[in-house]
């Protein structure tokens, strides 16, 4: 059930407020389901929603123009627009038509390109071409995992920041994504506009591929029906799920030779990581095609070989929490920890469920050191080549290849970029178990733990939801920030929020906060509903 939220923003300056109660068909706040299950057929059963309700709030701080040109103005024209919701959910409904990647890859298309759907620097990954699988009669946007058919979404962007989410009940899942954008907005505009689409596909592909000869795909059985392969393993240098089949060694094989579909609902840690890279695989897809869309207009527009963005996905199915990260934006999970009793007296642990991926990370910086070991100006001034603090990020290509770094001019183009890529597209993956013990998850783009670690937000948002059970946790947040920001500053809250967006980034990031309420324990409390 979604509500319009009818409120009165602080000096009207958060851009992105929205909220969604979820309720089932009686009116109560919708229970977990005992997990996932793949029975004789392709689709996965339907699941109650695991959480009970969220709110998302954006603060702006930048002063950006909007996207207008890149994908020929596709983006900012027809994608975007019905995307942005910034005040309410809405419903999608049903429809034949053409889904918007179906829309961007026939303009790619058009152009001539040939893209892979995974990172080209994943060298055990197998690679399609992206319009070759979709001519395979994959499934259409209305089967499988992620349906998007009847879905409920809000979103909009506050400064470089865009923010989405994506609700079926009636299929029991939640997508969430962050898109801190740098430099520009183009990246994260480009990112709202076709990664969860993008992702749909890949996570649908799972269903179409137990299509495709089950009997062979028993082959990769064990006598006692386990799995020839090990999915446990999560190689940190490469960033990615590493998948080692027994036999074979390769990827190749392990895909050629996948379980059957009632095996997969026996072995769900094998899914989860299917999922997972699914996640990969799609965010691998989005840089590709952005950097494509780069190189043909950066002869006009030689300022977008500089936009990035980092990426937060976050997607909640039954008791399975996905989350994808690349960059410095964080998901933190709220919870009582293992044993202990739920009451207010008990105090909640902040657990980070996502690394940080910049140069004062001391873990990122080795790695980074390691991979350009010729290189003495890796890190200048405790940035990357002396121009970007994460160490892994969507776009900057000039970063990537020297010819993108070769389209800007004087002081803007990086000297002696001796060995790229010097930014990473490997995302870190994690998927959490939800359990009774877990009470929310904080989503957050780095400006908010400028002013908060995690504990203090935690604790910010749990006090708010005692006291303001029907409140915004999300806008109280960013409120608090705003007030600590002042403060800092040596400003009152309206002195601050009154300096225009641009001269304010002096003072604080765009922030952008999505607060989801857990529904384990049959809470009733709700979220952005009304203030």
């Amino acid at each position: 059930m979604t509500r319009g939220m009818k409120t009165k923003d602080a000096y009207g300056e958060i851009k992105v407020s929205f909220g969604y109660q979820c309720n089932d068909e009686k009116g109560n706040s919708c229970d977990l389901s005992d997990g996932i299950d793949i029975p004789s057929g392709i689709k996965l059963r339907r699941t109650n929603s695991s959480f009970s309700c969220l709110s998302g709030a954006a603060l702006s701080a930048n002063a950006t123009l909007a996207n207008t040109n890149i994908c020929n103005g596709l983006i900012g024209a027809e994608i975007l627009p019905t995307w942005d919701s910034p005040n309410s959910f809405r419903k999608i409904p049903s429809s034949p038509s053409l889904s918007k990647l179906d829309l961007l890859s026939s303009s790619l298309q058009s152009s001539n390109s040939n893209l892979s759907c995974s990172p080209s620097t994943t060298s055990d990954l197998l690679e399609y071409d992206s319009f070759s699988l979709k001519s395979m009669s994959a499934p259409s946007r209305s089967e499988g995992f992620l349906n998007t058919m009847e879905v409920q979404v809000a979103g909009g962007a506050a400064g470089e920041d865009r923010v989405q989410a994506v609700c079926s009940e009636e299929n029991g899942w939640l997508f969430c994504a962050i898109y801190d954008g740098f430099n520009g907005r183009d990246a994260a505009d480009f990112l709202a506009g076709t990664l969860y689409e993008t992702i749909g596909f890949y996570l649908n592909l799972l269903d179409w591929e137990f299509k495709q000869d089950p009997i062979r795909a028993s082959d990769s059985l064990g006598s006692d029906g386990s799995l020839h392969c090990n999915l446990d393993v999560y190689n940190r240098n490469e960033g990615n799920i590493a998948i080692k089949n027994a036999n074979k060694g390769t990827y190749l094989d392990y895909y050629v030779n996948r379980p059957s579909c009632a095996e997969w609902g026996r072995s769900s840690d094998s899914f989860k990581h299917r999922v997972l890279d699914s996640l990969q695989r799609a965010l691998g897809q989005a840089e590709n095609d952005f950097l494509y869309r780069v190189e043909q207009e950066m002869d006009n527009r030689p300022d977008l070989v500089s936009i990035g963005s980092c990426v937060l996905v976050v997607l909640l199915h039954g008791k399975d929490l996905y989350v994808l990260n690349l960059g410095d934006s964080r998901t933190v999970l709220a919870t009582y920890g293992e044993g202990n009793e739920m009451n207010e007296n008990n105090g909640l642990l902040a657990i980070q469920l996502t690394d940080s991926h910049t140069v004062d990370n001391e873990v990122e910086r080795t790695l980074l050191l390691c991979d350009h070991p010729d290189d003495p100006t890796t890190v200048v001034a405790g940035k990357v080549k002396g121009k970007l603090q994460v160490t892994r990020a969507l776009g900057v290509g000039y970063l990537k290849k020297k010819n993108m770094n070769d389209a800007l001019m004087g002081i803007l183009r990086v000297r002696n970029l001796i060995s790229p890529p010097y930014i990473s597209i490997q995302p870190s993956l994690k998927v959490h178990e939800i359990s009774n013990s877990d009470h929310f998850v904080i989503l957050g783009s780095d400006g908010l733990f400028d002013f908060f670690s995690n504990d203090e937000a935690v604790m910010l948002v749990h006090s708010y939801i005692l006291s303001n059970p029907s409140g915004d946790p999300a806008k109280f947040l960013l409120e608090q920030l705003v007030v600590r920001a002042a403060d800092c500053a040596g400003f009152t809250m309206e002195e601050l929020m009154n300096i225009p967006a641009g001269r304010r980034r002096k003072y604080h990031d765009d922030v952008t906060v999505i607060v989801i309420i857990l529904g384990t324990n049959k809470r009733t409390s709700k979220a952005s509903t009304c203030l």
